[in-house]
């Protein structure tokens, strides 16, 4: 597991390659904290990843989502992964 013990916000998560990518970060160990644009879309996340309704055009929305992260994880991560 890569990502275990980090912290991941990936927005536009709710479908296609934002979706993709919150659950192969999950798959990875990772915390993640997705974005996404409507909570209840097609395909529901599961739910050890944590959905914030965002719109990343919305300051306000931008602001909650990585509030929500703080609040749940204290922080993220930013290095890269070797």
């Amino acid at each position: 597991m890569r990502l275990a013990g980090k912290v991941a916000v990936i927005t536009g998560a709710g479908s296609g390659i934002g979706r993709a990518a919150a659950l192969l970060f999950a798959a990875e160990g990772a915390a993640v904290v997705a974005g996404v644009y409507e909570a209840d879309g097609p395909e529901p996340l599961p739910s050890s990843i944590m959905t914030v309704p965002c719109d990343v055009t919305r300051d306000e929305d931008t602001a909650r989502l990585f509030g929500a992260t703080v609040d749940r994880h204290g922080g993220l991560d930013s290095r890269r992964v070797p």
